[in-house]
């Protein structure tokens, strides 16, 4: 067994705990929530010491995630909002050679809200199988990311969200398939929402800790435009999606050159798996998705990169 398939069966079985216990209050799976909750910045009453430490922290999860909107993670743009899942994704490209990639994982993991306002991801290191001649598979760098979360309202109280990441990454890489130096990578991410339709932009940069001269920088913009079929029944779950994913290097071997993806897709979402005593859908669920990386410059490592990607919110 894979080193990244023990964990994730490990994690998997946490997770079945968790989400197996109703947490108290409003749950973020549905949308008749209660939307009034109070935004970042006010007053809040405090949680009830009541109940087991998981009923506690499930509770306040949820109170933080009934301040912001609820719309759905996109495929490739990493979301504004603070979530806490397990994720994987899979995906499947070519080189400009016409070789075939697989990235397993794709550096995805464990998300969590340990406090109001902040979310911790813990992410394993992608598994790459190349199919070219004379190329050797192996782990990717593992990354790590953090979020605090400025400003948010909720959908009857200003639908929009403001959250500073701060991310990184450590050279662990095997075989070729990773950087010589760690990275740190500060980013701003922002969302505004209109009823069904959502938009949200980051912007990030990329600074190596050594060797800054010879890797160079990258300045990362994505963005995606989202829509939501309904707010109530089965289309509730059906969120089509654009992306635009670009890459500006300054700088190292590729400065000067830009590569930009369109991505297409859509995502299903949340799926409740558990529901409490009260017929309310539980916290744990299901979401999954799909589309597809387009590239629209001349310059990219990969075109065409299938991707795929599951998700268990807890």
């Amino acid at each position: 067994m894979k080193p990244t398939s023990a964990l994730t069966l490990a994690l998997l079985s946490s997770l079945l705990l968790l989400g197996s216990i109703p947490a108290a209050g409003a749950n973020p799976l549905a949308h008749d929530v209660a939307h009034d909750a109070a935004p970042d910045g006010a007053q809040t009453a405090p949680q009830s010491s009541s109940g087991s430490w998981i009923a506690r922290y499930q509770a306040r999860v949820t109170a933080t995630q009934n301040q912001q909107p609820h719309w759905i993670t996109p495929l490739v743009t990493i979301t504004p909002r603070l979530e806490q899942e397990l994720r994987t994704d899979f995906v499947h490209g070519y080189t400009p050679q016409g070789y075939a990639l697989w990235n397993y994982d794709n550096g995805k993991g464990l998300e969590v809200i340990p406090f109001r306002r902040i979310e911790l991801l813990f992410n394993t290191p992608p598994f790459f199988n190349h199919l070219a001649p004379h190329t050797n598979d192996g782990f990717g760098d593992v990354s790590f990311l953090s979020k605090f979360r400025i400003y948010s309202r909720n959908e009857k109280s200003g639908n929009a969200i403001v959250t500073a990441f701060f991310g990184g990454s450590i050279p662990t890489g095997k075989n070729g398939n990773g950087s010589c130096c760690a990275i740190v990578s500060p980013t701003l991410a922002m969302g505004k929402g209109w009823g069904l339709f959502d938009l949200t932009t980051t912007a990030s940069g990329t600074l190596p800790v050594t060797n800054a001269k010879g890797l160079g920088h990258t300045v990362i913009w994505n963005s995606v435009a989202q829509y939501e079929l309904a707010h109530t029944g089965w289309r509730r779950l059906f969120w089509p999606e654009i992306e635009t994913n670009a890459n500006f290097f300054l700088g190292g071997a590729n400065d000067g050159k830009v590569t930009t993806y369109m991505t297409p897709g859509v995502l299903i979402g949340r799926v409740p798996l558990t529901h409490p005593s009260s017929g309310a859908p539980g916290r744990f669920g299901l979401t999954f998705g799909a589309g597809e990386q387009i590239a629209v410059t001349s310059f990219h490592a990969l075109n065409h990169n299938l991707i795929l990607t599951a998700r268990l919110p807890f």
